[in-house]
């Protein structure tokens, strides 16, 4: 029986069995005696633990998982005085962790948007085919809703920057290895744990709230699209993405819309048609002189109002089935 290289075993921990590409990423990421220890640390295990594993020595591990710490490729688990770590476990996290180091390397991302192209649509249904619930939610535009609209904490951006006690921003993954636009790069907010990862990564920046606002405006002037977890904290991600480089862009199984819908005034309207420029979705058309918006491909993500010249746009809740979960 033909062997299994430590580079395959780490693509099929991934959900890659198989993947060549993505066992020639790990490769590149990582030496021999790295493969080795990344094996190891699943379960979470501390230097010393991994060390009796492998036969390597403490500190030559100990060197060795600071080094992959900073590639993406593990991560720290902080309990009851111990520190462990753990390997990357699943594509997304690997994909997500390894595109935003600085300075990246062209052959890593040459290798990343050769395997997105390639192989990644079909990683990608059985993923979503798998889950539960979507893990992503679109969040609408930071604007004012229709005054009788109950605005939840969850579905306002301001309120999960208000909600974070530490932010930063790293670049977005996607943009990172496709570079399909011209659209800004340092624009993924981190938040809390996943932000003191990030600050202790060095590939995220730290933010004060009013600055964490101030690139949630660039972006929907830019005309991304906000999405967060899907739970009702404030989760560890706000995404601003566009839709030609997100891995996930438009797969409802992934991404649940708003709850909200958005809604021309005919009488506001001026048929400039700004509207259709920015909708993401096809979601909107003009009969005549006025906007329409149809229901069924409305993502809610209010893009449309923002720069409306007419303000004839607004939000108004239309699913409240689209809950979010606890």
């Amino acid at each position: 029986m033909e062997q299994v290289s430590p580079y395959e075993q780490l693509a099929e921990s991934v959900g890659a069995p198989g993947s060549s590409t993505i066992a020639e990423i790990f490769r590149f990421l990582a030496e021999e005696n790295d493969a080795r220890i990344l094996l190891a640390a699943s379960p979470p295990a501390t230097v010393e633990e991994v060390s009796q594993k492998t036969g390597i020595p403490v500190e030559e591990v100990r060197k060795r998982l600071d080094a992959l710490f900073q590639k993406g490729l593990v991560f720290k688990s902080r309990k009851e005085g111990l520190t462990r770590y753990y390997r990357v476990r699943h594509m997304v996290q690997f994909h997500d962790a390894t595109s935003v180091v600085k300075d990246p390397s062209p052959k890593l991302t040459a290798l990343w948007k050769q395997y997105m192209a390639e192989e990644w649509a079909g990683y990608r249904e059985k993923l979503v085919n798998a889950l539960p619930q979507p893990r992503l939610r679109v969040i609408p535009v930071n604007v004012s809703i229709t005054p009788q609209t109950q605005i939840l904490a969850f579905d306002d951006v301001k309120n999960l920057i208000d909600e974070s006690r530490t932010i930063a921003v790293t670049n977005c993954a996607c943009r990172a290895v496709e570079h399909n636009c011209e659209k800004p790069l340092e624009v993924c907010l981190q938040l809390n744990r996943a932000a003191d990862y990030a600050i202790e990564r060095g590939t995220g920046r730290k933010l004060n709230k009013e600055e964490a606002i101030q690139i949630l405006n660039l972006c929907e002037e830019e005309g991304l699209v906000h999405c967060g977890s899907n739970q009702r904290s404030p989760g560890h991600v706000i995404c601003n993405c566009c839709d030609c480089c997100c891995m996930f862009w438009g797969h409802m199984k992934y991404v649940s819309p708003s709850r909200f819908q958005a809604m021309v005034d005919p009488e506001l309207c001026s048929g400039c048609e700004t509207c259709l420029e920015r909708c993401h979705f096809d979601a909107i058309r003009t009969e005549g002189d006025t906007a329409l918006v149809s229901p069924e491909k409305c993502m809610g993500c209010g893009l449309c109002l923002v720069t409306c010249p007419e303000g004839a746009i607004t939000l108004k809740e239309t699913r409240p089935e689209h809950f979010v979960p606890a």
